[in-house]
């Protein structure tokens, strides 16, 4: 599964670790990212993944919970 936020196209980032002798080997950041069930445009419920910059800034509209009625 691709590491993209579905909204702002946020990726990995791409650099060096540089240990106390500078010997540098490559690595990643990965972005803080959540899957959140959101309502699309339809109105459906879909699950799309969200970094967390963007769930917080509100930019994504959580589906309601679905509780089904208790039967007594």
């Amino acid at each position: 599964m691709a590491k993209v936020c579905k909204l702002c196209d946020k990726r990995p980032a791409t650099g060096n670790n540089v240990s106390h002798a500078h010997n540098k080997t490559r690595r990643r950041w990965l972005p803080n990212l959540q899957t959140v069930r959101v309502l699309d445009d339809s109105g459906r419920r879909r699950k799309v993944r969200v970094c967390t910059r963007c769930i917080s800034a509100g930019m994504v509209r959580k589906a309601p919970r679905f509780r089904p009625s208790a039967k007594a």
